[in-house]
Parts: structure tokens; sequence; C-alpha cells
């Protein structure tokens, strides 16, 4: 198997995205291909042990930074990292993708490049999203802010298929995220949603309070890009108050800092869940080709999970089987 990997647009530089390669090829036993700078990726590789016929590198010279325009850049910086990286795959010189890059640039370039699957109407990302139970998995998460009903229909069949053939969890519950429970609540979109999902083969449980998603009410949790996204910010914002509230209390004092190492291992624990490090990336899920789209500031550690991400989207043939559920 082999994965294309951009190396430019990280917040952390190549180096890490170097490391994280090397450790995939070492551990997950996958073929690489790096794109990026050919001279600062040669010398960055110089200084690791690695099987070199397991690493490529294809030359580009141009990175779509965050501050473009995602469908101009996909456009014009027809030498970036990113495009080079997505044309590979689209000619089938690579099994998945997988950039650190700017999120937009990504999806406006896997829907331009890659293409959708047949009779997808539109393509969603998705994520990991840790709950009190273990995870659940959420769609969309920002690729579409406005959504029609038939689109949250085809979002939970993607998202049913990858729970259980890639996160192994069997006959996934599927969730609508709304702000009740009743069958009339929401807006136009969810309530019409609603419909096309009870009269579906899914394992739909009906709507979901955003309150309850972090419980593990639903294994799968469907919304449009706007909401999903929204939930993903105030999660992390929430996260971060959280943990750094709680460093303020337990360096507070000789007591608190006593009580903070009688619980280092189960805060450990605790954080790990919560870590995005630990689940790779986001898929996009929808296009012909698995495309995975990475923290910003992945380390090493994320990078070479996010490789094993994308190698068992492919090993699972995720792709075909969405092909043959999608009602178009």
């Amino acid at each position: 198997m082999k994965i294309i990997l951009d190396t430019m647009g990280s917040d952390k530089g190549y180096g890490e995205i170097v490391k994280g390669a090397i450790d995939g090829v070492n551990e997950l036993g996958v073929n690489i291909v790096l794109v990026g700078m050919e001279d600062l990726l040669k010398k960055e590789l110089s200084k690791y042990n690695y099987p070199r016929d397991f690493i490529e590198i294809l030359n580009a010279e141009e990175y779509i930074s965050n501050e473009d325009e995602p469908v101009l850049a996909i456009r014009r910086k027809k030498n970036s990292s990113m495009v080079l990286g997505l044309e590979a795959l689209a000619k089938g010189e690579g099994d998945g993708f997988v950039s650190t890059g700017n999120t937009g640039a990504l999806l406006a370039g896997g829907l331009f490049i890659v293409k959708r699957i047949k009779g997808v109407e539109r393509a969603a990302l998705a994520t990991v999203y840790p709950t009190r139970k273990g995870f659940s998995f959420m769609l969309d998460i920002g690729a579409n802010v406005d959504s029609k009903p038939e689109y949250l229909l085809q979002f939970a069949t993607m998202g049913s298929i990858y729970s259980e053939q890639v996160l192994g969890v069997k006959s996934p519950t599927i969730g609508l995220a709304n702000i009740g429970v009743e069958e009339g609540k929401g807006n136009a979109l969810v309530r019409e949603a609603y419909k096309l999902l009870l009269d579906s083969n899914l394992n739909f449980i009906g709507n979901v309070e955003v309150r309850d998603i972090p419980e593990g009410i639903a294994d799968v949790i469907v919304c449009d890009g706007f909401m999903g996204n929204t939930i993903l910010k105030l999660t992390e914002g929430m996260a971060i108050t959280m943990f750094s509230a709680l460093k303020d209390e337990f360096t507070s004092s000789f007591k608190s800092k006593l009580g903070a190492l009688m619980l280092k291992s189960q805060l450990k624990s605790f954080k790990d869940n919560l870590d995005y490090r630990e689940y790779g990336g986001a898929p996009l899920l929808g296009l012909k080709k698995p495309v995975v789209k990475a923290h910003g500031s992945s380390d090493a550690f994320a990078i070479k999970n996010a490789i094993r991400q994308v190698k068992t989207f492919s090993d699972n043939n995720i792709i075909e089987i969405i092909e043959k559920n999608i009602k178009f």
C-alpha cells in the first residue's frame, strides 16, 4: 500500500511529518510518497535509518497557506504540494492522501481533483468525538455549511459504514443532532431529515440533544456542517478551559499538588481519551479515494496514526461499500 503525504502547511514544519512517515513505514509496513521541497526532505530523511525503498519524494515548489482562498489556491497553485499530491492520488499513484494543510483547500481539491463517488451529493468531513462511553463518529463537521435533508441521509449512510468497517462498531446507532429529542423539534432541515432517516434501513434512534453527545448516546452523530463545526469548536474550547482550570487548582497549594500526584495516572488516561493525536485525522467521506485531514498541529505520533487511519480506510474497501449502499 502506498500513502501520499503532504509535507507542507503544517504548524510544526515538515520535520514531524517526516518522522511520522518513517514511523508509519517501520510500524505499519506501508510505502510513503512525501510531497514537498525535495532538497529539504532529503536532508531530513538522512537523519534516520529506514528501508529506503519504502519512501519516495514528489517535488513541490509551492504550498497552500491557511491565508489562501481555498478554491483560488487549488486552481492557481498547480505546483503546490496539496495539488500535486491529490493529482497523484487521482491518477492511481497512491492509495490514500493525508494533509495537515488548509482545510478549505483540501475540501476543494478533493472535490475538483479526486471527485465524488457517483451518487454522493456532497462529501462530508467527519471526526471521532471522544465521549464518556468511548467515542462517537460525527459528520459533517464543516464541509457543508448549508445542507439538504437528502445530504444528511447520505452522511448517515457513510458514517454508519465507516463506523462499522473502520472503527469496529457493530450495527452503529445513528443520532440526529437537534435542539430536542421530540420528532417535531428543530428547523425544516432536521425535521425533513428525521423522516428520511426514520424510513431508512439504518439503525436510527432519533434526535439527540447536543448536551447528550458527550455521554456517547449514539455511535454516529449526523448534522450539517455549521452545527457540526460549532459543536466541535465549542468542545475544544471547553476542554482547553477545563484542563487549564484544573492545572491552576492542582498547583495552587502543596495539598493540591499532592492530590494531583495521587491522581496522575487517572488524569493522564482522561487526557489521552480527549487527545486528537490518538485518532489520526478527519476523513473526507464521499470521495473516490481515501483523503484524511490531519490536525495542523499534528506531531509525528498523530501523523503515524493518520497513516494508520488511511490504511484501515483502504484495507476495508470503504469506497466500494459506500458505492453499493448510497441511494440516488
